[in-house]
């Protein structure tokens, strides 16, 4: 029995590997480009936006 106990460890383990390996080798949901490149301006723009106009003289040693 403790042999039995012994060789389960490394059979469940390889199934494990199995499941990550083939979880891990899937292919990648596809993204809505538009969606995500529009975010994406709507960020660089908010960025802009924030640094233009931040009010901070460069001589206020902060």
């Amino acid at each position: 029995m403790a042999v039995l106990a012994w060789l389960i460890i490394p059979v469940v383990a390889a199934l494990l590997a199995t499941v990550w390996a083939g979880w891990a080798q899937r292919a990648p949901r596809a993204t809505g480009d538009p969606a995500s490149l529009a975010e994406h301006r709507r960020f660089t723009a908010a960025m802009e936006r924030s640094t233009v106009g931040g009010g901070r003289s460069e001589g206020s040693g902060r």
